[in-house]
């Protein structure tokens, strides 16, 4: 019998992150607290830049376009704020993106899934995902289980369950 398997991805849905961030620039123009203070919330290449008169401002901007996000199913794992920083009159804020495993979030995930899972389970890293094959299905979802309780750096997807 085939061994059966599943892969752990940490993918983000870029449709669901631009509507997330369309409705976040709708509130934001919207809220009595956000007028006169030149805030605003906005596509800057492959991350989402934040400006306000106020460093308080552009992290209350921030709270709202996380708010969205966990709304819209998207893991607060998957954003990467920095620090408001001065430029000119306005403090900006950038939030970049997280996609895709790193070697070595993959590796500690397999370490995890080896010595903590069920005897049998084999992890290969296969560049930014992990393949997660046993010879029971019902292992496979014992390491789901398993991955869902750690409190991992990463968004993670199981997907490819066969």
């Amino acid at each position: 019998m085939a061994d059966s398997s599943f892969d752990i991805v940490s993918k983000l849905d870029r449709q669901e992150v631009d509507n997330a961030l369309n409705q976040a620039a709708k509130e934001v123009a919207n809220r009595f607290d956000f007028r006169n203070v030149d805030a605003g919330i906005k596509w800057s290449g492959e991350s989402i830049e934040i400006q306000a008169n106020t460093e308080e401002r552009a992290n209350a901007v921030l709270d709202v376009l996380k708010d969205k996000l966990v709304k819209r199913g998207i893991s607060l794992k998957a954003i990467d704020p920095g620090e408001p920083r001065l430029s000119g009159k306005v403090y900006k804020l950038g939030v970049g993106l997280k996609e895709g495993i790193s070697q070595e979030d993959a590796k500690k995930i397999g370490k995890i899934v080896r010595d903590e899972g069920p005897k049998g389970i084999k992890a290969q890293v296969q560049g930014d995902e992990l393949r997660v094959s046993s010879k029971k299905k019902d292992d496979l979802q014992q390491v789901i289980a398993l991955l869902k309780g750690k409190d991992l750096d990463v968004a993670l997807q199981f997907v490819n369950y066969r």
